[in-house]
């Protein structure tokens, strides 16, 4: 076993990396780690090792902190009424969480006495050993880089109450009570404990502690405010992340209402959510409990345990990005005031290491069924917004320009889709092919294919005649392979297009993506405009997928024509082909489009800065590309989109399919001269 555990270091590179920390780089408890080595069975010692290996594919970023809080949710085998055994387990779990780097930490509702205890909650030895537990483990933590919560009953004023205690360097913080009574979210309705509502301060082993609704603020990090779970807070005074230290027994379909509930919660305010449930071992009488601890921001299940399995949950939120989120749909106006108590408390040193997991293609589900329901669902968005400007402008045909490339492609699907939906037949749409001095044979037959097989109305103009009589006028080489020799195709392309569809009565259909113009990936008054842009907010990435969901779903040879389409090289041909084969790839000029969408998804949707875009790219793309080439497409990226603002300022209509856009009627605002030193400093300090 310990060849094994040396095998694996060797393949990182860890090789005199200890098991503490290995256990920080992995996620997985030292505990875990140290008792493989001597005892388990050869199924756990397995499990183990995978568990390890498999958390150290996620490559960690270190020694910067990006915004990022690493959590955990913790269900203990809980013993019902046996105190000091629990707080034993408290203890244990609280050390396993420290070695992994974890500076928030969750338990189960009623952690020190169980949930089931009934009558016994009246009991003062049960009492006596909660409050005395609570001052063990607290003094624990001490000189500890955490905040604890855990739950326990105790008595104020003659009351008792359900409580999350929260612990941080040796001291107390605070109490929240669980009003149990009103809020089933937290599981059982618990008649023996007492509710509260607003926020007092009690004396607790002599000193004065705060209780009620309490909201701790990180100093370090004043992003981080953390409020309990109580069933009466108002969490969209300031709330970045909420605990939940629940006590609910399995119901049939409960643990999805309860996923439901959280992920509404934390995307109305914009916050994460560290969700612990009661174990097994509480299992009693006719209630079942399974534990199913799970983490959410923002609306998203980042990371979620198994059912009836207790141990420790690990995921990093992103406060930064939650911080961010909240100050875009803040508005004071509808709050309601709510009484609550800030309290503050510290932390020496936050975790550095990220061991979360990020999409190398944040646009697109992962899961396919998802997938395909995206894809349907875009698609029609498209093609009913579509139908309805044609509709509105009471056009007579759709004018589009194709050249077998993906983005034409897609938008050729659409107008077949919008004309079925306006009970058109598929021949109003005019699909033009305006091959130049870059088009090749593969491009034009594949455009000519899908035409035919999708019974549009098809016509091909040939523009170079066209193109050299301007080259003339405006004393242009055509072996000058300039940037006007480029341009002059694209723009007499568009005037084309718009002059035939005026002849028909028609609208030009654009067919530029997000991707492009990001990028500014565009020809001015060329390719930039139409009459409507199908395209405009669907990135390259999910390009690819739309296509190929519209292929599988039409089959025959429209399918067999898609395929070949999507398989072809992204290029605008503009320059003349080497032996019928594209010469001009996209790709190689601006950058690999999967870098430049998750680029766009981080810049755009999430608002990271460069550094902090470069960090999570490191983790995303460390199998596919160094870290020179990252810096080289990032910086490539902010120069082209600073650059090209211009573009955007004036786009045509286009429908907005999803969170990311660019159109500057709403989705995006910024002015077209922003400077971008900044932005490019920050990236020339990276390594």
């Amino acid at each position: 076993m310990e060849k094994i555990i040396l095998e694996i270091k060797q393949k990182k590179n860890l090789l005199k990396m200890t098991n503490k920390e290995l256990a920080s780089r992995s996620g997985v408890p030292l505990g875990t780690i140290n008792k493989i080595l001597s005892s388990g069975t050869k199924t756990v010692k397995q499990q183990t090792l995978l568990k390890i290996n498999n958390a150290l594919k996620c490559q960690s970023v270190s020694g910067v902190n990006l915004g990022f809080i690493k959590v955990g949710a913790c269900t203990i085998n809980t013993r019902v009424a046996c105190v000091s055994e629990n707080a034993c387990q408290v203890l244990s779990s609280i050390n396993e969480a420290c070695a992994s780097g974890v500076n928030l930490l969750c338990f189960n509702g009623l952690t020190l006495s169980g949930a089931t205890c009934g009558d016994l909650f009246y009991q003062q030895t049960l009492l006596n050993l909660s409050e005395s537990s609570i001052l063990e483990i607290a003094n624990a933590t001490k000189g500890k880089n955490i905040i604890v919560f855990l739950g326990l009953p105790v008595k104020f004023g003659g009351c008792l109450y359900n409580v999350v205690c929260a612990i941080c360097d040796g001291k107390i913080l605070g109490f929240t009570p669980i009003n149990s009574k009103l809020n089933s979210i937290n599981g059982l309705k618990l008649k023996q404990f007492n509710s509260f509502l607003g926020v007092k301060t009690v004396i607790f082993n002599g000193e004065e502690i705060p209780f009620g609704n309490i909201l701790y603020t990180l100093k370090s990090m004043p992003s981080l405010k953390i409020a309990v779970e109580n069933g009466t807070f108002n969490y969209n005074e300031e709330a970045t992340v909420i605990v939940n230290l629940a006590t609910a027994n399995e119901l049939v379909g409960g643990y999805e209402n309860t996923q439901t509930y959280v992920k509404a919660v934390t995307k109305q305010f914009n916050a994460g959510y560290i969700y612990a449930n009661t174990s097994i071992t509480e299992s009693t009488t006719d209630f079942v409990f399974g534990g199913g601890n799970f983490i959410c921001e923002n609306g998203k299940i980042i990371k979620e345990s198994k059912k009836f399995e207790s141990g420790l949950l690990i995921s990093d939120l992103d406060v930064e990005f939650l911080q961010t989120e909240k100050a875009k749909n803040c508005d004071n106006s509808s709050r309601q005031p709510v009484e609550y108590k800030n309290v503050l408390f510290d932390i020496q040193n936050l975790s550095t290491n990220i061991n979360r997991e990020f999409s190398k293609t944040p646009f697109i589900p992962t899961n396919q069924s998802e997938l395909n329901d995206r894809a349907e669902f875009i698609l029609s968005m498209q093609a009913h917004a579509l139908a309805k400007r044609v509709k509105h402008v009471n056009a007579s045909k759709l004018v589009i320009g194709v050249s077998g490339g993906l983005d034409s492609t897609l938008a050729l699907l659409v107008c077949v889709r919008a004309c079925k939906i306006l009970n058109k037949p598929a021949s109003d749409v005019l699909a033009l092919t305006m091959p130049c001095f870059g088009t090749t044979s593969r491009t034009k037959n594949n455009a000519e294919a899908l035409c035919n097989a999708l019974e549009v109305n098809f016509k091909e103009i040939d523009i170079k005649n066209a193109v050299l009589a301007h080259f003339k006028d405006i004393e242009q080489s055509e072996f000058d392979y300039n940037v006007a020799y480029e341009n002059s195709q694209a723009r007499e392309r568009t005037q084309v297009l718009m002059d035939l569809a005026n002849k028909v009565n028609g609208i030009v259909v654009g067919t530029g993506d997000l991707s492009e113009l990001a990028l500014g990936f565009a020809t001015y008054n060329g390719d930039h405009i139409s009459n409507y842009a199908v395209n405009a907010s669907i990135p390259k990435t999910l390009i690819f997928y739309l296509v190929k969901y519209e292929a599988n779903r039409l089959k025959g040879s429209v399918k067999e024509t898609l395929y070949d389409i999507v398989s072809t090289p992204v290029s605008p041909e503009l320059l003349p082909p080497t032996n019928d084969n594209i010469k001009q790839k996209t790709e190689d000029i601006v950058g690999p489009y999967i870098l430049h969408d998750f680029f766009i998804y981080y810049a755009l949707r999430r608002n990271y800065t460069p550094k902090k875009i470069y960090e999570v790219a490191k983790i995303a793309f460390k199998n596919d590309f160094d870290n020179q080439t990252l810096l080289k497409w990032l910086k490539n990226f902010y120069n082209r989109f600073f650059n090209n603002q211009f573009k955007r300022s004036c786009l045509p209509d286009g429908v907005k399919v999803g969170s990311v856009g660019v159109s500057p009627r709403g989705d995006f605002e910024m002015p077209s001269d922003a400077i971008k030193s900044d932005w490019l400093k920050e990236i020339e300090n990276l390594t």
